[in-house]
């Protein structure tokens, strides 16, 4: 055993081994340090029996108090559904029209809107709406089909030009020019007529007799375009396959015919009433206004819209 000796300058014992002439001395440890172990030990004794903590072959030891974070997971979803539940039965028994009526549960539409706009529509619109080309935006007040709370729903539950609904948003515009209906130099001039609407070309006389006679049945003699035909707007610089004279040249020789799914097949009426909500609470959303005029069937078959939007 190795000899202890005190250490003269502070006169505390040595532990007794000693290389190359230093010495380790035998100080006992700071008091604040072995209260500070001992509670520890007292603390996990405590937390053992009072939590579960010992995993055993079949389940681990349950504590004295039989609480789990399973369990209280369980516990919260549970409360969190009866929530949720309440507040989907109040939405099925509303009609959308009143909805704006009720912030309250306007707001949380919108709330349950915005994780469903999330899962189901952001792939094509964004996470913000704000869409891209060929995607409408959704923040803007620019609607083909009508920017209130129940046209939008409609717009929801029936798609555009969604081949499996038949009561889908549908209108289609002729391929003036790969049909042969226009011919290049026409093309361009209802092209220049077209970008003058928005101040973005000189007005010819040319293009405004060729979209007076191909073009004004959907979208207006004005080019302000008529929502029963889901004819976009032509004057308000708003583009959604780019406002360039080749963009719209483009367009005009061949429809886009964009199509969006009726979410009315996939989702349920609640969620779909949600997703209107929070498209609607955007930016652009309109008030309820008189339903138009039915569209005349021969005015409906002579298109003249550029087909591609969604809304």
């Amino acid at each position: 055993m190795a000899e202890q000796r005190i250490d003269e300058a502070t006169g505390t014992a040595t532990v007794g081994h000693e290389w190359d002439g230093i010495e380790e001395l035998n100080t006992p440890l700071p008091r604040w340090w072995v209260l500070t172990f001992y509670a520890s030990i007292l603390f996990s004794i405590a937390y053992v029996v009072v939590y579960p903590a010992i995993p055993l072959l079949s389940k681990g030891t349950e504590g004295l108090w039989g609480w789990t974070s399973r369990g209280q997971l369980a516990a919260e979803k549970t409360a969190g559904d009866a929530i949720h539940a309440k507040v989907r039965a109040e939405l099925a028994n509303v009609p959308i029209e009143e909805l704006q009526s009720k912030p309250e549960l306007m707001a949380a539409a919108v709330a349950g809107g915005k994780a469903a706009f999330r899962v189901n529509c952001v792939q094509c619109h964004g996470a913000l709406g704000a869409g891209s080309k060929g995607y409408p935006n959704l923040n803007d007040d620019d609607w083909l089909w009508g920017g209130d709370l129940k046209a939008i729903e409609t717009t929801l539950i029936h798609g555009i030009r969604s081949p499996d609904d038949s009561a889908t948003r549908m209108s289609l515009m002729p391929n003036f020019g790969k049909d042969g209906i226009l011919t290049s130099a026409q093309v361009s001039d209802v092209a220049n007529h077209v970008l003058s609407l928005s101040g973005k070309a000189g007005a010819t006389g040319s293009g405004a007799a060729l979209f007076a006679a191909n073009c004004a049945t959907c979208h207006g003699a004005d080019g302000k375009g008529l929502r029963q035909f889901g004819a976009p707007n032509l004057s308000d610089a708003i583009w959604l396959y780019g406002g360039k004279k080749s963009d719209v040249v483009a367009s005009i020789n061949v429809a886009h015919a964009g199509a969006m799914p009726a979410w009315g097949k996939r989702l349920d009426p609640v969620t779909i009433k949600m997703l209107a909500a929070y498209v609607h609470s955007l930016g652009g959303g309109e008030k309820f206004a008189p339903a138009p005029a039915p569209a005349q069937p021969a005015a409906a078959a002579a298109a003249g819209a550029p087909q591609g939007q969604t809304r």
